[in-house]
């Protein structure tokens, strides 16, 4: 059984929300909101905080060096891995 709740949302947070839903293929703001939700709750950090650190001192070498161009670019090319 599913419980329905009620949300609200500044409108500027709701906007860049369903941008983001668009952007990443999620069907609405509800699926993006559910999935963040599975996400924290139900699995396990794949990294660790000091690797979260490591891979955030990468990026900032990788984008000081414009080695990948645009965010989008980067994004595309670590989803053909």
């Amino acid at each position: 059984m599913n419980t329905q709740i009620n949300l609200r949302l500044p409108e500027k947070m709701l906007v860049s929300a369903q941008a983001y839903a668009k952007k990443y293929g999620f069907g609405t703001v509800q699926d993006l909101i559910k999935e963040t939700m599975r996400e924290k709750l139900f699995t396990e950090q794949a990294i660790s905080k000091e690797e979260l650190i490591l891979v955030k001192r990468l990026v900032e070498a990788i984008e000081s060096k414009n080695l990948y161009g645009t965010e989008e670019e980067l994004f595309r090319k670590l989803k053909e891995k």
